[in-house]
């Protein structure tokens, strides 16, 4: 018999194995080490290295606690190791305790080969169970991944949490994820049912001028088809998997100004896709902005997509109060992830939701049912919930 409905998820795991150091961190201290992180690689590709770059570099090795030596992954308090692979970066005098003396003495990218890699440390076991549950309990045929590490590490996790309970098979055989723009390497990426293999792959890494490509990560185009025997037999179905530029640290007028110029990409890629003939699109992810904000308005005001949000019925998991907010406590100002639908695919829409019980909700995650599984905040699948519609193929 053929299935007559499709469920597709969205759901930001923010990581499944292990994740950066830094990130564990308050909001303040993590977000100067992402930043400093992510401008000390910027600089290190310079053909030449003036002294107003190398006196950059220096700060922000300083920054990195990198400036009197490589970095040491056992010391708890560093959170990122200078790679050198070919030439020399440095002069680091000896005597000099407080790094006054270092100077960068490669005069450009030709000079030496390395980077800054930021340490990782290992999730907790029960924080990976549940993320696994969270996935199960949805049931979604198809799942938009976001804050993955790479398609092995996501192949790993499926095929060893995610198995049927009798046939031992994997629930979702077709894992794909394409390495995105994010040094640190999370990712988006998609999970299927067997009744959806993957068709077509296209990324859009490469959008934008070298040097200021559009996306911090990735808006990868999966291409399915309906399956035989439902009523849009045949028929294209185009999953747009998104995760846009963080507030993390700040929200300065280059981060807002950031989402918004991706957010008007990813509303040209999928006019695209509708001026092709293409009449079934998804786009979800982590927006990391409000509906409300400047930054969203090209997808959510200038094309004709709906959020999940508009369809009835609609359960938001709380099962006492209204909470429209996707991320933490659920709060209003904290809807940062969507799952938008094209018109054909919303006037097909039967019933959408959150799913929250994989995260811990206040002080003492009482805020909302969440799993028995889950007995402190470090346990908690991930503190985004997930959302899902299910679409009639009657």
């Amino acid at each position: 018999m053929v299935q007559q409905s499709i469920r597709i998820a969205s759901y930001n795991v923010e990581n499944l194995f292990s994740r950066p150091r830094a990130m564990n961190q308050p909001e303040d201290v993590a977000g100067k080490v992402l930043r400093a992180h992510a401008r000390v690689n910027e600089l290190f590709e310079r053909e030449v290295y003036t002294p107003d770059v190398k006196a950059e570099i220096l700060v922000l090795l300083k920054e990195l606690k990198l400036l009197r030596d490589d970095g040491d992954v056992t010391r708890r308090s560093t959170f990122a190791i200078l790679r050198r692979i070919r030439g020399r970066l440095l002069r680091r005098p000896q005597n000099d305790p407080d790094g006054s003396e270092v100077t960068v003495v490669a005069s450009g990218r030709g000079a030496w080969t390395g980077w800054v890699d930021l340490i990782t440390d290992r999730i907790e076991e029960k924080a990976i169970s549940n993320t696994a549950r969270v996935i199960r309990e949805v049931g979604a045929d198809i799942v938009g991944i976001i804050e993955a590490e790479d398609r092995i590490t996501l192949a790993r996790f499926t095929d060893s949490l995610l198995l049927h309970p009798v046939e031992s098979e994997p629930l979702y055989p077709n894992v794909m994820l394409i390495d995105g723009n994010d040094p640190r390497g999370i990712d988006v990426g998609i999970l299927s049912a067997g009744a959806y293999p993957l068709g077509v792959m296209r990324s859009h890494t490469t959008d934008g001028p070298f040097g200021d490509r559009v996306f911090s990560r990735d808006c990868p185009e999966y291409w399915f088809t309906f399956p035989a025997g439902s009523a849009l037999a045949g028929q294209r179905l185009v999953v747009l998997v998104n995760h846009f530029k963080s507030k993390f640290g700040g929200n300065d007028p280059a981060s807002i100004a950031r989402r918004k110029r991706q957010a008007k990409q990813v509303a040209d890629i999928y006019d695209d896709l509708r001026a092709a003939g293409v009449d079934h699109v998804v786009v979800l992810g982590d927006l990391n902005d409000t509906p409300d904000s400047e930054a969203l308005q090209p997808l959510l005001a200038d094309t004709d997509l709906t959020d999940i949000a508009s369809v009835r019925p609609f359960d938001d998991g709380d099962p006492d109060e209204d909470r429209p907010g996707t991320f933490g406590n659920g709060t209003k100002s904290s809807k940062i992830d969507y799952l938008l639908l094209s018109p054909s695919l919303l006037a097909r829409a039967t019933g959408a939701g959150i799913f929250r019980k994989g995260v811990w909700g206040g002080v003492n995650g009482t805020l909302f049912p969440h799993f028995e599984t889950i007995e402190a905040d470090h346990e908690a699948a991930s503190d985004h919930a997930a959302l899902y519609v299910d679409i009639t193929l009657d």
